[in-house]
C-alpha cells in the first residue's frame, strides 16, 4: 500500500504548519504539550482559550463532512495531514476532543436536523464542551448494565435522569454531558436505552466528585444525576444502543494517529534516558527498546490502512489492543531504563511535595490504565471473538 501523500496534501500541510507557527506563541507557546494522558488537569483556561482560537481559524471539525454548521472541509488524508502537523508542533492537548470528535459526528449521523443547528456550530467555534456519560460502577466495560434512568419529564419536556456515571473525564469543566439511561421500565442489556443530552449548569441536580488517581491526579470523576433533566434525545427513545455503538466507532481513527505522535514522542524520552545513564548497553534493555520503537510503526501502518473502514467490526478493537498494551509496556520501560532511581522520589524533599512524581513515574503508574480504559482487553477480545471471527457467544 502507497502512504504518500499528494501534492494538495502537502500544501495543506504548509497550510497547517504556518498556521501553527504563527499562533502557536504567547501563553499558548508556555502550553505547548500541557493537558495530556495523566495531565489533563494542567493549564485548562489558557488550553480551553486555545480551543476558541482554533475554531476562529477554521481548524475544528475537518472531518465531518458538513459544511453547513461553520468547518473547513478536509479529505481524509489532510485530516492525517493536520492532526500529524499538530502533534509535531507540541500544540496544547484539545479540550474539545469529545465534543468534536465523538458528540458531533454521532448528531451528523443520527440526529435531528434541529440537534445538529443547535449544538455544531457552537463546537466548532470551539466554545462548548462535551463529557461522556457512559461506564457506571458495576458497568465499566460491559456498557449495556447500565442502571442510570430516565423518566419523561411531562413540565418540561425531555427526561428527568437519575443514576450514577463514572470514568468521566471533563465533568467539572463541560457544558454538557451525552448519558446513555434506562428509558423503558424493566428492560434489560442493550433494550430500552436511550441517548440523551444533559446540560451540566443543574445546581442540586448534578453533582460531579472528582477520584484521586495513585499517580495524584483527579483527571476522572463521578457524576451524580438526580432528577437532571435531559433537554434532547437522539436518535429516538430506546434506540441508544445503536446510538451509543455508532459513537463508541468514533474512539478510533484519525485520533489513533495523533495519540502514536505522542507516543513517539514518549519513547524517544526514554530512548534518550537510556542513552544517557547508560542503560542501553543493556542487551534486554536494549531489545525492548528496539521492539517498542517496531511495534510502534507497525501501528501507524495498521492505522492508515483500517481509515475509513467504518463497516469493519474488529478494526477498533485491534487498535485499541494494540496501543493499549503498547503504551502499558512503554512505561514499565520508562521506569526499568533508570534503574533503582526510577523507583524513588524527588531528590530534594523541601522543593516538592512528598508524593510529587516525575515525568516517567507518572506514565509507569497512568499506562496501567491503559488495557482497561475505553473498553478493557477482554472486551475487545470478544468483539473480534464474536463479531469477526464468528466465534460463539459468551453464555451466563
Amino acid at each position: 500500500m502507497d502512504f504518500d501523500f499528494g501534492p494538495e496534501d502537502t500544501a495543506f500541510r504548509e497550510e497547517a504548519r504556518g498556521w501553527l507557527a504563527a499562533h502557536l506563541v504567547g501563553e499558548y507557546a508556555a502550553a505547548a504539550g500541557t493537558g495530556g494522558p495523566g495531565s489533563e488537569h494542567e493549564g485548562f483556561a489558557v488550553r480551553r482559550a486555545w480551543e476558541r482560537e482554533l475554531g476562529r481559524a477554521g481548524w475544528i471539525g475537518l472531518g465531518w463532512n458538513d459544511r453547513d454548521h461553520g468547518n473547513r472541509h478536509a479529505t481524509l488524508t489532510q485530516q492525517v495531514v493536520w492532526a500529524e502537523e499538530y502533534a509535531r508542533a507540541a500544540a496544547p492537548a484539545r479540550v474539545g476532543h469529545i465534543g468534536e470528535n465523538l458528540l458531533a459526528p454521532t448528531l451528523i449521523a443520527h440526529g435531528s436536523p434541529e440537534q445538529r443547528r443547535r449544538f455544531l456550530p457552537a463546537v466548532a467555534r470551539g466554545e462548548q464542551l462535551w463529557c461522556q456519560g457512559y461506564s457506571e460502577p458495576g458497568a465499566g466495560s460491559d456498557l449495556a448494565a447500565v442502571r442510570t434512568v430516565a423518566v419523561p419529564d411531562a413540565a418540561a419536556g425531555g427526561h428527568r435522569v437519575t443514576g450514577q456515571k463514572i470514568w468521566t473525564s471533563l465533568a467539572r469543566e463541560a457544558d454538557w454531558c451525552f448519558v446513555l439511561a434506562r428509558t423503558t421500565p424493566g428492560s434489560r442489556r442493550h433494550h430500552g436505552l436511550s441517548f440523551l443530552l444533559v446540560p451540566m449548569d443543574q445546581p442540586g441536580r448534578i453533582e460531579v466528585r472528582p477520584i484521586r488517581q495513585m499517580s495524584g491526579t483527579s483527571e476522572f470523576n463521578e457524576v451524580f444525576f438526580d432528577g437532571a433533566h435531559a433537554e434532547e434525545c437522539v436518535g429516538g427513545e430506546g434506540d441508544g444502543w445503536r446510538v451509543a455503538m455508532g459513537l463508541l466507532a468514533l474512539e478510533r481513527g484519525v485520533s489513533t494517529l495523533v495519540q502514536q505522535i505522542g507516543f513517539a514522542a514518549e519513547l524517544d524520552r526514554v530512548v534518550r534516558a537510556a542513552v544517557g545513564n547508560g542503560a542501553v548497553t543493556d542487551p534486554v534493555l536494549r531489545e525492548r527498546l528496539v521492539r517498542q520503537w517496531a511495534e510502534l510503526r507497525a501501528m501507524r501502518w495498521n492505522a492508515l490502512c483500517t481509515l475509513g473502514t467504518a463497516d469493519d467490526p474488529g478494526a477498533p478493537s485491534v487498535a485499541k489492543l494494540l496501543w493499549g498494551g503498547w503504551h502499558r509496556r512503554l512505561g514499565e520501560l520508562a521506569v526499568a531504563v533508570r534503574g533503582a532511581a526510577g523507583a524513588v522520589g524527588p531528590a530534594d524533599w523541601s522543593a516538592k511535595a512528598p508524593y510529587e512524581l516525575d515525568e516517567a513515574q507518572r506514565l509507569f503508574l497512568f499506562s496501567r490504565s491503559d488495557t482497561i480504559y475505553g473498553g478493557s482487553d477482554e472486551i475487545q477480545r470478544n468483539i473480534i471473538a464474536e463479531r469477526v471471527l464468528g466465534l460463539p457467544r459468551e453464555t451466563g
